[in-house]
């Protein structure tokens, strides 16, 4: 595979029972396939501190502004998108096979944004309820007064139609 910061071919290396696939005396990218990165992105996951130290080559220069092609898909761009809502980070992550490409050093800047899995979601959540959440408390008090207006309707068709009259629900077989 082509490193597709730098074109420099990929070398495959297995860290905990993961083959990822590194741009080793290139651009120090590193590409991870779907879900891998998960393996590797708190600070208590030691085999990532392995991925932290992998050879450059200095004459290597990359491109930041680039759109890469992903490595693996043929003919698809990667989306450049923040890492989380810290917006810290940016990654590049492929639309179909899920892949996700980091530059140089991002792997140490992510390991560096949340200690925990938990701290992360904790993090987020609050995130999520001080940006949107009263527009969400909106929706949901809309959802409720839909909710009651649909089972009075429901209410009022089960008086004008009692269940003796539904299909499958009498044993006389009017239907």
């Amino acid at each position: 595979m082509k490193c597709p910061a730098c074109d420099n071919e990929l070398t495959a290396r297995t860290i905990a029972d993961v083959t990822l696939d590194i741009c080793e005396n290139g651009c120090g990218g590193i590409w991870f396939d779907n879900f891998e990165l998960r393996k590797f992105d708190e600070p208590s996951e030691s085999a990532g501190d392995e991925l932290l130290e992998i050879e450059t080559n200095p004459d290597v220069n990359v491109n930041g502004n680039k759109r890469y092609s992903c490595p693996k898909c043929d003919d698809i761009v990667m989306m450049r998108h923040p890492f989380s809502f810290k917006q810290q980070v940016t990654i590049d992550e492929c639309p179909g096979c899920g892949g996700i490409w980091l530059d140089a050093g991002e792997l140490e800047q992510i390991r560096e944004l949340f200690a925990s899995e938990e701290e992360r979601e904790q993090a987020t959540e609050e995130y999520v309820r001080q940006t949107i959440g009263k527009q969400l408390a909106d929706l949901e008090e809309q959802d409720q007064a839909e909710l009651a207006r649909v089972r009075r309707f429901v209410n009022m068709f089960k008086w004008i139609c009692p269940s003796a009259y539904i299909p499958g629900k009498q044993s006389w077989g009017a239907f």
